[in-house]
């Protein structure tokens, strides 16, 4: 794994940074954190303002901007029914956004991009904890392998373009995320933001029990979204490798210790009822994070104190 092309990415806080997707979950948390290390020539664009879909829009913004810097966290994303609802838009939407980004970026003689990924690019029965080297070993999980395949074409375009134009672009692929800006969706949410959802309501409404599906011991990897914004400016600043990274916590909790936390988190006072009869998926989830570790990188906010600060971003933002 090699570091040599560092990108002295620290070393002027001025450079022009593009953070595509800066309204989401994860292009939100990038730009809290470059505004705390003191970065101040940060380049947002709403969908209104610049359809990434669109090549000659993305064109025109880089000719006329000329960033530096690239962080690509823009992407359709969405829970199990709309990824089984809409293939075509998955596949073919997350497709042009990440073409167009970083054919212009690497045409415009960007010093580096980092493109973010989805650990659903993995095997869906992928041995545990899961290493980058298990990528396009065995198939995909059939639910989400539209979205899945559009993350890995962009895997793979970043390496193209690193081996054919000796160009600085890597990628990072997280675990499951959550904290502020998360989505509490009733239909689209996964677990961790529909379980804060469920507790909240029934501690408002008075409710003596709340039901969970499934048996709560399927285990999971869960990284707050500010520890990894952290991680993509080290990765920003100490990695260049064509291998993809793995950004997660390295610790896994059951479905069971989740949703008591949450429970506890919330103030919610009742029963937590097991709903067998309902599927559990899969029985376990973990990515293995040793090659960042093993640069220097580490998580830093526990699943505690993590739930703690989205509860509160969820009390101050979301219409209850």
């Amino acid at each position: 794994m090699s570091t040599e092309k560092t990108s002295a990415f620290m070393a002027d806080k001025s450079a022009k940074i593009f953070v595509a997707g800066h309204r989401g979950l994860v292009g939100s948390a990038i730009v809290r954190k470059l505004h705390q290390l003191g970065f101040t020539n940060l380049l947002l664009r709403s969908h209104s303002d610049l359809d990434l879909t669109i090549q000659s829009h993305v064109d025109s913004f880089f000719a006329s901007e000329s960033p530096r810097f690239v962080i690509l966290a823009a992407a359709k994303v969405g829970g199990i029914h709309a990824n089984n609802s809409y293939p075509a838009d998955f596949i073919s939407i997350n497709l042009k956004i990440q073409t167009n980004v970083i054919h212009a970026a690497n045409a415009n003689k960007v010093q580096k991009l980092l493109f973010l990924g989805s650990s659903c690019i993995y095997p869906k029965h992928a041995p545990q904890p899961i290493r980058e080297s298990a990528l396009l070993t065995a198939p995909l999980e059939p639910t989400n392998e539209w979205y899945a395949v559009a993350k890995i074409a962009g895997i793979k375009m970043c390496q193209a373009y690193r081996l054919q134009y000796n160009w600085d672009a890597v990628s990072a692929m997280p675990t499951n995320l959550y904290g502020p800006n998360d989505n509490f969706d009733n239909e689209n949410s996964h677990v961790l933001p529909a379980l804060m959802r469920r507790f909240h309501a029934a501690k408002a409404g008075g409710a003596k029990e709340v039901v969970v599906w499934g048996s709560g011991r399927p285990l999971r990897e869960f990284l707050h979204v500010d520890d990894l914004a952290d991680g993509v400016v080290f990765l920003m600043e100490r990695y260049s490798g064509l291998e993809h990274v793995n950004v997660g916590s390295g610790s896994e909790v059951s479905i069971k210790e989740l949703a008591e936390l949450v429970k506890e988190v919330v103030g919610f006072e009742g029963e937590i009822v097991w709903d067998s009869t309902k599927p559990d998926g899969t029985p376990r989830k973990l990515m293995d994070s040793s090659k960042l570790r093993e640069l220097g990188w580490a998580p830093k906010v526990s699943l505690r104190e993590g739930l703690v600060d989205t509860y509160n971003w969820y009390l101050e933002n979301v219409k209850q």
